[in-house]
């Protein structure tokens, strides 16, 4: 099985990722994520970004899910194919070339998880921290999922501390069937609040 969680730079994805591997492992279910590609991307990314750029992007995304699917039972990916392509689109307009194989490599993914523009971007030293930038890519998106009928669990309505509960909702009955053994281990520890002496 894979899941992509697809939205805008910024909010939230890679937390979300981390967050979901972790509760599979939890489950004994073997696991794997697809980090984010463009940070090892050798070409300049965001604003601007390039045709050779993005097409570098797209093929190792590609590259990367082909290697995580051959061992793993689910793969989640932080980005898919479709948010890779709106930064080309956003760049320099839609690319006829790529959408044979961009439309195939849609289907490969089980459950697209969309993650709503909640947040500003914080500066990482490679995430774009503009605004409207960051705007134009959710809109893109959005975009592009409506004129290609792509379904998706979107998240949008849900506090950003329930997204781990909401898209483990959609996966357990698929990949862990039986309940968990202890199912308070799902739910954070709290940790005892120091005395003051």
């Amino acid at each position: 099985m894979k899941v992509a969680l697809i939205g805008t730079h910024g909010v939230g994805k890679t937390t979300l990722c981390y967050e979901l591997a972790a509760r599979l492992k939890r489950r004994d279910v073997n696991v794997e994520m697809v980090q984010e590609v463009a940070r090892r991307c050798p070409l300049p990314i965001n604003r601007e970004t390039s045709l050779a750029a993005q097409s570098w992007i797209l093929h190792t995304q590609m590259a990367w899910e082909i290697q995580a699917e051959a061992d793993h039972q689910v793969v989640i990916c932080d980005r898919s194919v479709l948010d890779n392509y709106c930064y080309l689109v956003h760049a320099t307009g839609p690319q006829p070339a790529w959408e044979p194989l961009l439309s195939r490599w849609l289907l490969t993914y089980d459950l697209l998880v969309k993650v709503p523009l909640w947040s500003a971007p914080r500066w990482d030293g490679v995430r774009d921290v503009d605004l409207v930038f960051q705007r134009a890519i959710d809109q893109l998106i959005d975009l592009q999922m409506r004129q290609r009928g792509l379904a998706c669990l979107d998240l949008t309505g849900h506090e950003p501390s329930r997204w781990g509960q909401v898209v483990m909702a959609r996966l357990e009955p698929i990949v862990c069937p039986m309940p968990p053994l202890f199912p308070e281990e799902d739910d954070p520890i709290p940790f005892p609040t120091p005395k003051m002496s």
